[in-house]
């Protein structure tokens, strides 16, 4: 099991943020989508019909849009994790040096 978390360390941190940042993107625009729906005195809808509105869809692509953070991201916990056959990771195998290098 550690040389599964060693390996994948990179892809394990990235999922898991995604899927926490997504939920957290859509549990708070379903509040927003009610809100507004409340103003314009609409009836509220749950979570798993707000998943099928064109609000739910356009939010996640414009989120998916910002191709910058995501790319920062990888960069940065790059530099901590390793990814087994990843060209941005550093190798699994490589031993530890003490000037930060390889």
């Amino acid at each position: 099991m550690k040389k599964f978390w060693r390996n994948n360390g990179l892809t394990v941190t990235l999922v898991v943020f995604f899927l926490f940042f997504w939920a957290g993107q859509t549990i708070s625009g379903w509040k927003t989508f009610n809100e507004d729906q409340e103003q314009h005195r609409q009836p509220e809808i749950s979570l798993t019909q707000y998943l099928t509105t064109g609000h739910f869809v356009e939010a996640t692509f414009e989120n998916w849009q910002s191709e910058f953070l995501a790319v920062i991201a990888i960069v940065v916990l790059s530099i901590y994790l390793r990814q087994h056959g990843s060209p941005e990771s550093k190798p699994v195998d490589a031993p530890h040096s003490q000037t930060g290098q390889g």
